[in-house]
Parts: C-alpha cells; sequence; structure tokens
C-alpha cells in the first residue's frame, strides 16, 4: 500500500514510499527506474525518473498501485 508520493516537476521525478524505514540497498531497473529496499529487503520505495514523458510499468512491483498513482498526477504510462 502507498504511504505517500512525492512529485518533483523541475527534477522531471516521482518518488513513491511504501514504507518508512531507512533504505538499505537499492536494485537498479534501468536508468529511468529504482527500487529501493530496507534491511529486510521488504521494499521501501520506487523512484522514477523523466516522469514527464511517461513511465515504463513492467516489471515494477505494486504496478496497479503505482500506475493509479501516476495517473492521478496526469503521467503518462507506456504500456
Amino acid at each position: 500500500m502507498i504511504k505517500r508520493v512525492e512529485y518533483d516537476r523541475k527534477a522531471n521525478a516521482i518518488y513513491i514510499y511504501f514504507s518508512d524505514k531507512a533504505v538499505a540497498h537499492t536494485k537498479k531497473l534501468d536508468d529511468m527506474r529504482y527500487i529501493d529496499y530496507d534491511s529486510e529487503d521488504a521494499m521501501d520505495g520506487v523512484e522514477l525518473l523523466h516522469v514527464n514523458d511517461a513511465v515504463i510499468t513492467d516489471n515494477l512491483p505494486n504496478r496497479a498501485e503505482i500506475e493509479q498513482a501516476l495517473g492521478k498526477r496526469g503521467i503518462k504510462i507506456y504500456a
């Protein structure tokens, strides 16, 4: 479940929080998508870059929730 979302239009980035725990490590999916995990390997959040163009949601955990959060902010999704 999403806890909160931070969308920085100037930075062209969005961070979707699933937890408030400290980040222990990050998995890079590609140059525009990163997933943060806590020390117990549970997902903390998802960072998406270059969101003004559109976001690829393939292979993202909690994809439906993320797509809904993006849609609420007018961010396009590549299918």
